[in-house]
């Protein structure tokens, strides 16, 4: 039985449905005088089958794509699939197996069950039959399901299918989940009808009657782990349309339940039984066709039962069903952003159902502990409110008319349901729906909705947990225009992980768990922060806004500004915060580009920053911003490499705008540096620290960090007394998620580029470089690698590889290719994206070196061929930087000429602009270097 009724409407002509009774008769004239038994027979028939199958396919398909009717289509591949058994059925025991005279156990009935029961196929859909005997399996009823089965796999489909008496599919069903939901979407096929309406009646009286709050609970608990499996979000932006969060399978659940619990044969009876209103059901309708339709089209696109939408399909799929590029969206990011209001319709759909059950049939339903303790008979008062009760547990109305009286309680009854740890009952979930058209302008602008819509943002108990239902009912989009606008927007790309309303929940939902004393590990600093500012209430509504303006043509930082200055004084704060919080959106990125994009070592770097920043409080409120910001964006975005950046970061911007910094000169600076170096290397004789700390150049001492240079000390002292030219140290930082690789060898020209390959070739992350150089023309670099494995002992070995590789390049026993990567399953993942090239020569950012910016399409390989292409225009590379944005790389590089200038020549500059340039045109040479 399909979800949405099989009662049809008239189909278009693309598709036209043969009958088993014609294929039989076409085959007939095929096979001709040969036996129906002889191989040369089957032969024909398995040729004619899959003929009539692809014309069944390529007929449905050329429909799908003229009317986008994605349930039709489904119902089409079912219809022609049904006619295809039957007629292999009928040829199997008319022509191939024929009985003149049979018996009672000479029976067989074919059954659709599972996805196929339901009356809907995708393209790449299984095949599940039951077979149903009348006792046990007969040498007759073997031989015809055989013919069945295998001709059904020559024809290339996934079938799945149990052959059981009816004593056995009922012995089955009480025992097994899976059997049970199987056998509650029997649907007749072919064969012995009397059989299959026996195990239809004994199913519906032996079984149903008995086990429905066992049923329910049992698929409510499938579903709960489904959706954890799946990130427990039906934001994400590579959803899987079967499996996900507001996907298929969860309005198979509503059905299952429907006709298990209502006893219902469609969907639309629902209605009647008060389920669903009718409203109600036609968006249960649009959900499934719209569903249905991405899903037919994505198994045509990709020939497969591909059920993810993944990246690299998305823009084809978005073509397919005409959605087209408007301003400041992609054609793409709009059929995305259907796909996920109809995931939310889903999910609307699914709470209406499920409360309905909790509600009505509550006694039953603790039979098996689905619904328990909140539910208490009767109506309670809340201290302080007229308007609202507890009902059965749970937050509802007191009367109907609670909020045409009073829109106010709209925003109202949010607050309370926060306050009172309260959910809320079914009845006033529909009250909220009804009532959205009473949020006008004059709501929007009341002083006590915007009073009790800021208590709930700036709540950090309930503020993410009731944001997120205000944002599921609709209000929170109609209070707030603006936010309305971005409600499932995805952005394609590989960065973000979620629809940007649900990244600004996300957000929220940071800041107040810092605030609830968590996180307390992974975000130590912004603790430290916390009691220091003056108002935590600015980073809520900062972090609710930061992004508000996705999806615009202009820059979504500047229109988020705009933005807030408009909806900050509605909310209640005073001139002053929102200057702030308008200042906080529009430099929003800032730290974090800084932090990842800079030098950190660089004076230059924390004193432009501190020109933007200009005070303490605004220092701290964006750290804090920063770090929420990042950790809402996805699982793995943040990392301990980015804390630490940012903390460093801001311990070096923090004494230039408090005052603290005194003008130390550059060669004290050296001094302390040489000195805390001497103190840790307490076993080295004062002489040699001497003698060690005369090979370095000052730039060294001011831009290695402490740690790091002890590492380097120990690491060239061992490689001098055995005197080994070419040495290795390696350092695990597991709270940053790194992994350090120095090097120590003899200057060579293209060594970054070498050891850039090297990594690539041991599928390692470059994140960032520190390259320096001694007085005695040796070159110690360091590489910072992202951490791919839990153990450091993993870290270790792959590291080791490395070093290893190194050697060998520079030895020349190994050579690298220049198209590196090309084949690599990150580089096909990729394919999809288009992004335009950028690069910049600047030498305003550092005092002693020229910057070069490059960012465009990332791919694995592309570090390598930059510092191989910096290496052959005669540059110097003192530290790179090196981002990763999803598909997006940028890469930062501080050099200078081969005599340690920086580059002030036009026609120089043009050359570096160009040649980088090319490295992202001409991916495809291929070439060999060792160097």
């Amino acid at each position: 039985m399909t979800l949405v009724d099989a009662e049809a409407k008239p189909r278009k002509a693309h598709f036209v449905l043969k009958t088993a009774e014609t294929i039989l008769a076409e085959l007939d004239v095929l096979v001709g005088d040969q036996p129906a038994k002889s191989p040369a027979a089957r032969t024909v028939v398995l040729a004619h089958m899959r003929q009539t199958l692809a014309e069944a396919r390529k007929d449905a398909e050329a429909e799908l794509i003229a009317t986008n009717k994605g349930t039709r289509c489904a119902q089409n591949l079912c219809s022609a699939e049904d006619e295809i058994i039957t007629a292999v059925y009928l040829f199997a025991t008319t022509r191939v197996y024929p009985v003149d005279n049979p018996s009672g156990a000479e029976a067989i009935a074919l059954s659709a069950v599972g996805g196929y029961g339901r009356g809907t196929l995708a393209p790449g859909s299984d095949i599940d039959l039951l077979f149903i005997l009348p006792y046990k399996q007969t040498p007759w009823g073997e031989q015809v399901t055989e013919y069945i089965l295998y001709m059904l796999w020559d024809l290339g489909q996934k079938v799945g299918h149990a052959v059981r008496s009816v004593d056995e599919c009922i012995r089955m069903a009480r025992a097994d989940m899976t059997v049970r939901t199987a056998t509650l979407e029997a649907r007749f096929l072919t064969g012995d009808k009397s059989l299959f309406d026996n195990l239809v009646k004994r199913f519906e009286t032996e079984i149903m009657p008995k086990t429905g709050p066992e049923f329910i609970a049992a698929k409510m608990a499938e579903r709960d782990e489904r959706h954890r499996q799946m990130g427990n979000t039906r934001y994400v932006v590579e959803p899987n349309i079967k499996d996900g969060k507001g996907g298929l399978r969860d309005l198979n659940t509503l059905f299952w339940i429907g006709k298990y619990f209502y006893q219902v044969k469609t969907s639309h009876e629902l209605v009647a039984k008060g389920v669903l209103t009718d409203a109600e059901y036609r968006l249960f309708q649009r959900a499934e066709d719209f569903l249905w339709a991405v899903r037919c089209h994505l198994h045509f696109v990709t020939h497969r039962a591909e059920e993810k939408l993944t990246f690299d399909v998305q823009p084809d799929l978005a073509r397919r069903m005409g959605y087209a590029e408007r301003v400041g969206m992609l054609g793409v990011e709009r059929f995305m952003k259907r796909y996920f209001l109809v995931a939310k319709d889903v999910g609307d759909l699914t709470r209406i159902i499920c409360a309905s059950l909790e509600f009505r049939h509550a006694k039953d339903m603790d039979l098996v502990g689905r619904v328990l303790a909140p539910f208490r008979a009767g109506k309670t008062k809340i201290k302080g409110e007229t308007d609202f009760v507890i009902d059965t547990g749970r937050l509802n109305i007191a009367t109907p008319d609670a909020f045409e009286k009073d829109p106010v309680n709209l925003i109202k009854m949010f607050m309370v349901a926060g306050r009172e740890e309260l959910l809320f009952h079914p009845d006033a979930i529909k009250h909220i729906r009804d009532s959205l058209r009473l949020i006008d302008n004059k709501l929007r602008n009341d002083p006590k909705a915007n009073g009790y819509f800021l208590t709930i943002l700036t709540s950090p108990l309930y503020v993410e947990r009731i944001l997120r239902q205000m944002n599921e009912s609709g209000v929170l989009g109609k209070f707030v225009p603006d936010f309305g606008k971005i409600v499932a927007l995805m952005q394609f790309n590989m960065y973000h992980h979620y629809t940007v309303d649900e990244h600004l929940i996300r957000a929220v939902g940071c800041m107040a768990d810092i605030a609830n004393g968590g996180l307390r590990q992974e975000l130590p600093l912004t603790h430290e922060l916390l009691p220091q500012l003056n108002d935590t209430r600015l980073l809520y509504v900062a972090l609710f806004l930061h992004d508000i303006a996705k999806g615009r043509p202009e820059d979504h930082s500047i229109a988020g500004a705009r933005i807030a200055k408009k909806l900050c004084p509605r909310f209640g704060l005073n001139a002053a915060e929102t200057d702030t919080v308008s200042w906080l959106i529009e430099y929003h990125l800032l730290m974090s580009e800084i932090a990842q994009a800079r030098d950190i070592q660089d004076p230059e770097t924390a004193k432009a920053f501190a020109d933007v920043v200009q005070s303490p409080q605004r220092l701290a409120l964006l750290m804090i911003l920063t770090a929420c910001d990042i950790r809402a964006v996805g699982p793995g975005t943040w990392t301990g490499w980015k804390g630490s950046l940012l903390r460093a970061l801001y311990y070096a911007t923090e004494p230039l705008l408090s005052g603290g910094h005194s003008q130390v000169s550059q060669s004290d600076r050296v001094q302390v540096a040489k000195e805390a170096l001497a103190q840790a290397l307490t076993k080295w004789a004062p002489a040699d620290v001497e003698t060690y700390a005369a090979r370095h150049y000052d730039h060294y001492w001011l831009r290695a960090e402490p740690e790091l240079q002890i590492e380097h000390a120990r690491m060239i002292r061992q490689a001098d007394e055995a005197n080994q030219p070419f040495a290795g140290s390696i350092r695990v930082k597991a709270f940053e998620g790194i992994t350090e690789v120095s090097f120590y060898t003899p200057d060579h020209p293209r060594l970054l580029s070498l050891i850039a390959g090297a990594c690539t070739m041991q599928d390692a992350s470059i994140i960032g470089a520190q390259i320096f150089s001694t007085r005695d023309g040796r070159a110690i670099d360091t590489f910072r690698l992202r951490r791919s494995f839990t153990s450091d002992e993993d870290e270790k070995v792959r590291a080791t590889r490395i070093i290893d590789t190194v050697k060998q390049l520079l030895q020349g026993k190994r050579t690298v290719l220049i198209d590196l990567g090309k084949e690599s399953r990150h580089n096909k993942r990729l394919k999809p994206f288009a992004l335009p090239a950028q690069v910049s020569v600047s030498n305003a950012i550092s005092e002693k070196f020229t910057v070069i910016e490059v960012s465009g399409l990332d791919r694995i390989g592309l570090l390598y061929a930059l510092t191989r292409e910096i290496s052959d225009l005669n540059l110097t590379i003192g530290s790179a930087h090196i981002g990763t944005y999803g598909e997006k790389a940028v890469d930062v590089f501080y050099v200078t000429d081969l005599t340690g200038q920086k580059i002030h020549v036009k026609q120089r500059q043009r050359k570096i602009y160009g040649a980088l340039m090319d490295v992202f045109e001409r991916p495809e040479e291929k070439k060999t270097a060792n160097g």
